[in-house]
This record gives C-alpha cells, sequence and structure tokens, in this order.
C-alpha cells in the first residue's frame, strides 16, 4: 500500500523539523538555527544545523542533510512510506493508503522486505509459544519459572521455536516467503548437502526461546535464542548474524521500550543480559538497556546520548568481569557523558537481585551504592595493589588516562582533587602526567590529514584571488558550476533590475555553456524545465526532489555554516546579504565561469599541440590558443585578476 499524494503534501507541511529532530536529539537555539552534536557520527563540537525557516537539517561534519521525513528514514532506518506513516501518527495525521502500482511493488528494497519477513517470524514465535503444546510446556514455563508476568512476555513480545529442524522454514514457504530472504534475514540456514527428504534450509533458532530484538522505533530486526536443554555442543544463546537491518554494534536491547523512560529520568540503565532488561522493567525501573554480552561500542554510546548524558552501569559482583569492561567505560568519559557505577553483592546481577529485594528496595540500593565511575575504578584496582608501589604507579597512570579523555575540563579539575585524595598523591603530579596525554594526543591529531570545512565556491573564490590552481582547470570549471546552480537554487524567484527573474537572467547567460560536472548538469536540465513550465523556482522544489543526490547537494547549497550574530542587529551593525547583492554575485560567478572554462580550453588546445601534427595542424591550433589568450585577458580584466606572461 501506498499514501495518497494529498496525505503526503498534508505530512509535509505539518511536520515541523524542529519538534521531530528534537525527539532525539537535545538542540540548543542559536540565532535563527538550532544546533546539536550530530546524531549519526561521533563529535564533541556541535556541526548539527536544523532550520526551522527552512524545513531542513544538515551536517557540516558528516554530510548528512535532508527534511523531517528524510531525518526519520535516517535515524530509525525506514522506507519513505514507513516514515511518512511514522510522522502521521505523530501528527494525528488520518491516512489514506491506496493499492501500490506493479511498479511500486517491484521497487519494494530489500530492507523493507526484511523487515516484513522478521515481523512474520515474530509473530510466528509468539504463536507457538501462547498456543503450541510444546511451546507451552517448555517456553512459556521457562519465562514463568523466570518471574515473567503475561504482560511482560506480551511487552517484549518474546516467543518460542519449536524442537524441529524445519518447522519454521517451511512454515514460512507454505505463506510464500522466498528462501534467499529467509536466509538473507538469519532465520534460516542452508543446508551444505541436502539429504534426501530433507529441505535446503534449516531453521536457526530451533528448540529455544526467542528474545525479538527492536530498532529504536519498536521494528523487529534481530532475535536472541536461548537453549534450554543441556546439550554440550549447542551455545547457551545465539544471535541473528548481521543483516541490512541489523548491526549489532548499533543497537541495544530493550532501547525500543526504554527511550522515553531514559529520556524523562535523564538517565539510562545500562546492563548485560536480556533477562535483566526484562526483569527490571516488570518491577518498574524502565530506564534500562543492554549490550547482550558484545562490548560496548561508540555507536551504541551514542544511541543512549540521544536520550541522555547520564549512564549508571549495573555490575554483576565479578570483579574479573568488571576489569575486562573497563575499555568501554572509558569510551563513555571520551564522549562527555557523566558514568555512574552500581556493584552488586557476589552472586547477585539486576535480575536476581530485584527478585530477591523487591522494587522500591532495589531503587534505594541503586541510589545508596551509587559512585562514580573514577571513584569505583580508583578503589577496584588500589584493593589489588595496596603493597606493592610499581603495581600501584601502573594504576595510577591508567586512572589518570580515563580522566584524561573527559573533554569537558571542570569535570576533570574535580576529578583530580578527589583522586589526589583517595591516591594519596599531590594533585599536581596528577595533572602533569594528564598533560603529557594531552600533548601526545593533539600531537597526533595534527599529524593526521586534515579534511577542510570550506564550501568548494570558497575556495574556487580564494583560487581566484590568488592566482594559484592546484587543481587541474577542470575541475575548477566544475566548482564553478556548482556556485551557478547554488544561486538558482537560492534566490530563483528574485527580481532584478527592470523586472527581469533572476532565473530568467542567469539561464540565458549560461545557455551557450555545457555544464561539465554530472549533477549540476542534471539539476540545470530540472531548473529549466521548472521555468519553462512557469513553476515557482525555490528551495521546497529542491528539498522534496525524488533525486536523493539532487537533494541533498540542495539541502548543502541552501544551508549557511554561520549567521551574523543577533548583536550586530542590537548595535544597528547593517550586514550586507548575498541578495543584497545579487546582481554583482551573478555577473561575477557567469564572469568566472566563462574566464575557468577558457582557460580549460586553452588546457586542451595545448595538449593537442604537444601532439604529432602536421604544419597546418600545428597553425590551426596555435591561431585558436592565441584567440583563447586574447579572450582570457578580456575576461580576466574585467575579473580583476592579473595573468602572468
Amino acid at each position: 500500500m501506498s499514501l495518497s499524494k494529498e496525505t503526503i503534501d498534508k505530512i509535509r507541511e505539518t511536520a515541523d523539523v524542529v519538534e521531530v529532530v528534537g525527539d532525539y536529539v537535545t538542540l540548543k537555539k542559536r540565532g535563527q538555527s538550532h544546533i546539536a552534536n550530530c546524531p549519526f557520527h561521533n563529535e564533541k563540537t556541535p556541526s548539527f544545523n536544523v532550520s526551522a525557516s527552512k524545513g531542513i537539517y544538515k551536517c557540516f561534519g558528516c554530510g548528512k542533510a535532508g527534511d523531517s521525513i528524510q531525518f526519520v528514514m535516517d535515524i530509525e532506518g525506514l522506507g519513505y512510506v514507513e516514515a511518512l506513516k511514522h510522522l502521521a501518527k505523530k501528527y494525528g495525521i488520518a491516512f489514506e493508503e491506496t493499492a501500490p502500482t506493479a511498479e511500486e511493488v517491484v521497487q519494494r528494497n530489500e530492507r523493507e522486505s526484511l523487515y516484513i519477513v522478521l515481523n512474520h517470524a515474530k509473530n510466528y514465535y509468539q504463536e507457538i509459544l501462547h498456543e503450541n503444546e510444546e511451546g507451552k510446556a517448555i517456553g512459556l514455563s521457562y519465562f514463568k519459572e523466570r518471574g515473567f508476568s503475561e504482560d511482560t512476555i506480551k511487552k517484549f513480545e518474546l516467543g518460542y521455536s519449536l524442537d524441529a529442524w524445519e518447522a519454521f522454514t517451511k512454515d514460512a514457504l507454505v505463506k510464500q516467503y522466498s528462501l534467499d530472504l529467509l536466509e538473507k534475514a538469519g532465520l534460516s540456514i542452508k543446508r551444505e548437502q541436502t539429504e534426501v527428504g530433507k529441505s535446503s534450509h534449516y531453521d536457526r533458532f530451533r528448540g529455544r526461546v526467542i528474545f525479538p530484538i527492536h530498532n529504536v522505533s519498536g521494528r523487529v530486526i534481530a532475535f536472541g535464542a536461548r537453549i534450554l536443554k543441556t546439550e554440550k555442543t549447542q551455545p547457551k544463546y545465539i544471535n541473528s548474524p548481521e543483516t541490512e537491518v541489523y548491526h549489532k554494534s548499533q543497537i541495544l536491547y530493550g532501547i525500543a521500550q526504554a527511550r522515553n523512560a531514559i529520556r524523562n529520568e535523564d538517565n539510562c540503565y545500562l546492563v548485560e543480559g536480556y533477562t535483566d532488561v526484562i526483569s527490571l522493567h516488570q518491577a518498574g525501573v524502565e530506564n534500562v538497556v543492554a549490550s547482550s554480552g558484545t562490548s560496548l561500542t561508540d555507536e551504541q554510546i551514542k544511541l543512549i546520548s540521544r536520550y541522555s548524558h547520564n549512564i549508571t552501569v549495573l555490575y554483576d559482583g565479578d570483579n574479573a568481569g568488571i576489569k575486562a569492561s573497563l575499555r568501554g567505560i572509558d569510551m563513555i568519559l571520551e564522549a562527555g557523558l557523566d558514568v555512574n557505577v552500581v556493584l552488586f553483592p557476589d552472586g547477585d546481577d539486576p535480575d536476581s537481585y530485584v527478585k530477591k529485594i523487591g522494587a522500591p528496595s532495589f531503587r534505594e540500593y541503586i541510589k545508596a551504592q551509587k559512585q562514580d565511575f573514577i571513584t569505583f575504578k580508583t578503589k577496584l584496582f588500589l584493593d589489588d595493589a595496596a603493597q606493592d608501589p610499581i603495581k600501584k604507579a601502573g594504576i595510577i597512570k591508567d586512572i589518570v588516562e580515563s580522566i584524561a579523555k573527559i573533554p569537558d575540563g571542570i569535570k576533570r579539575a574535580v576529578l583530580f582533587q578527589q583522586c589526589s585524595k583517595l591516591l594519596q598523591i599531590d594533585e599536581q603530579v596528577l595533572i602533569a602526567e594528564s598533560n603529557k596525554i594531552q600533548i601526545t594526543k593533539n600531537k597526533k591529531r595534527i599529524e593526521e590529514p586534515q579534511i577542510l570545512t570550506e564550501s568548494e565556491s570558497a575556495i574556487a573564490d580564494y583560487l581566484d584571488k590568488n592566482n594559484e590552481t592546484p587543481m587541474n582547470e577542470l575541475e575548477l570549471v566544475k566548482l564553478q558550476e556548482r556556485e551557478l546552480i547554488r544561486l538558482l537554487v537560492n534566490f530563483g524567484n528574485e527580481q532584478m533590475e527592470g523586472d527581469v527573474r533572476f532565473i530568467d537572467y542567469l539561464l540565458q547567460e549560461v545557455a551557450d555553456h555545457e555544464f561539465k560536472h554530472p549533477l549540476y548538469s542534471r539539476m540545470l536540465t530540472f531548473i529549466q524545465s521548472e521555468a519553462i513550465n512557469g513553476n515557482s523556482i525555490d528551495t521546497s522544489i529542491f528539498i522534496a526532489h525524488s533525486d536523493s543526490e539532487i537533494r541533498n547537494e540542495a539541502i548543502g547549497m541552501i544551508t549557511s555554516k554561520y549567521e551574523a550574530s543577533s548583536n550586530w542587529e542590537k548595535f544597528q551593525i547593517v550586514v550586507p546579504t548575498e541578495k543584497d547583492n545579487l546582481f554583482q554575485s551573478v555577473f561575477t560567478s557567469i564572469m568566472r565561469l566563462k574566464w575557468r572554462s577558457i582557460r580549460d580550453m586553452i588546457e586542451l588546445n595545448m595538449q593537442n599541440l604537444l601532439e604529432p601534427l602536421e604544419d597546418a595542424e600545428v597553425q590551426k591550433f596555435q591561431h585558436i590558443h592565441i584567440q583563447l589568450k586574447s579572450a582570457e585577458k578580456e575576461v580576466a580584466a574585467v575579473l580583476g585578476i592579473v595573468i602572468g606572461k
């Protein structure tokens, strides 16, 4: 099914980009825009810009850009129609669906197909758990023994897979899901050798209780499965393999059920296993997620930071396991988040302890036992090295390295004071050691290749002023083509002197120029078509364009990384805008394009002169060279560029 055009237009008009993005990241007002740390890549300085007036977002770090619909697609991993439905639900817009065309059916991408088959598998496993005799006797009994209520089982959509080689696979084939899709979703495994009477594939999760793994929006993307019988040849838990929709380093178990509670509590409890998450939810502690036995990753930390900058790690009473996971905590510190730690008594984990003492006492225990990570780490290691000065020195250095990862200078200073007392060592010694680490880190950063953040047009402008050409002339022509398209995207509807439309003037001036860059050529063709049809040329037609390359490039052209401070207006300082000098901007850009095109032709002509030629051909190319150099000189004079002899 697909949505009607009227519904899509209503969603696009209603979905406020600041509200939509604000559901996932903390936005701060800056001038006419909002800024935040980008949710799509790791960064400590905000480069993610949201413009309410233009209805777009743009990250100047990783380049992600789009409108509210594109943001939901990017952040949730949804297809276009699913993102529209998500926004329609958010804004209470009733949507009418129309039957998809044959072409739309063909275009349905693999991601959507995977979501559909994974959802079918979830429903199948739930049905087996609640309605099949084996499912009820084994799977449901296990969950009941763990103390999970019916509501909890339904909340996490728990299930059971029959202890049979091909039960699920055969059922899915009857319902016309392809073997290829079942294999890609990680639900069925291809046999190396197919025996007589057996199918070519068998069930991955046979004979196990099923824990569906959801993405942030609640869609099933994978499964975890626990075996219940003792079988030495089989692992206790198995997970879905990586697929187009499931990357274990980027997801946390329980995030869909916990995200609102994490935001409301401004704290995220981090545990290890599925049952820890489920038991705490049942006890009313809902701001909890699990790394599911994997080492904590930068992507998982970034996912938590969308909802809170406070993480409390709940550790089992196992020192060896704790020490093995400390690197993940250092990563949290480096990301600028605040970390606390709670340690449970030996032999207990969050699941067992909340059942032992009850929800109210569990909350009180966490409150009483919570300590900042640096204090926890100091006490943990010093117990092992109390009488060993060499070992103690190594531990001190390790703790200083952890503090040095914290980007906030005030937090570092407070922790150095705290550690100085705990370690009984002069605070200045700790700071000096931290400074050494920072110097080494900064030196490495300086030596790394730097990514230029200036716009291509600014680079071209710089090169023109300095008469330097580290790029070849063709590349510089393409930069000038971009600048002209940028002017059209931003000012297409503006009027110039004599009631001449800006777009008509510019298109006439570039009519004889064949654009070299494929993307800018496509954009020009689109603009020309819209102009011929009498359509308005404004930013909205680019933001909603079906071609993702055109859409993303246009958004980059629309969005400015900088804006005039409000203080300038306050003190009556007039800041000329590009619009105020539009004629001069376009005239200069057209002349630069012509100059660059001439220089490109000179370069090509010179290459021809280097070839073995007859005298007549040499004279022809020399004559062309003289004409081109004369034209170059004329255009350069207009631009005020001095050409070396």
